[in-house]
């Protein structure tokens, strides 16, 4: 039986956050190229939202290196009012890899606790296929469609649920229609892009 693993970062709930992200689970260590959210070079989410909010696709890469730009991408998350964290606080990983499909959840992230730190967030948004389900299957709400929302309730308040296309290069799709999916989401949520 492989390990359990804990999560290896502490969620990023700036009090001012309007949105919470939501992946699966950080990939194995050695796949990280800074030690924050979507970590690996090889996934899109900070290029996808280098194209949102920037028009570029490189705004958070590190010129001549393979990793992106920590302090822009921090700062970029406070200051848009993005929180970030995972639907799963522990896992087992059936393979050594980082795909979801080979993850075990072991113990879900409970959100009541995290959203309690953020009290203007009024959107959560997942980021794969496994973080939705592991939402759908613990909170028991509708799963919407990539791109839509529908509604969910944790702690007695009400959120809008989103569900985007995943930042994996293994979803196949490109980085620019993700994009688009993403500009329509933050511009119904009323964060500016």
């Amino acid at each position: 039986m492989p390990e359990i693993e804990l999560h290896p970062l502490k969620p990023f709930l700036s009090p001012s956050a309007k949105v919470l992200m939501l992946g699966s689970f950080p990939p194995p260590r050695a796949r990280w190229s800074m030690d924050f959210f979507y970590p690996n070079f090889q996934n899109d989410m900070w290029r996808i939202m280098g194209l949102v909010f920037f028009g570029n696709k490189n705004h958070f890469v590190v010129a001549d290196a393979r990793k992106f730009d920590y302090e822009s991408v921090v700062d970029f998350c406070q200051s848009e009012g993005i929180a970030l964290f995972d639907t799963a606080s522990t896992v087992r990983r059936l393979q050594n890899n980082a795909s979801d499909k080979f993850l075990e959840i072991v113990e879900p992230t409970d959100l009541a606790v995290l959203l309690r730190q953020i009290p203007d967030c009024h959107t959560i948004v997942t980021t794969g296929e496994k973080a939705t389900d592991a939402i759908v299957e613990r909170y028991g709400c509708q799963k919407p469609k990539v791109g839509t929302f529908s509604a969910l309730s944790i702690g007695g308040r009400g959120y809008r649920f989103f569900r985007m296309p995943s930042s994996s290069r293994a979803y196949p799709m490109a980085v620019e229609k993700k994009a688009d999916f993403y500009v329509q989401m933050f511009k119904s949520v009323g964060i500016n892009v």
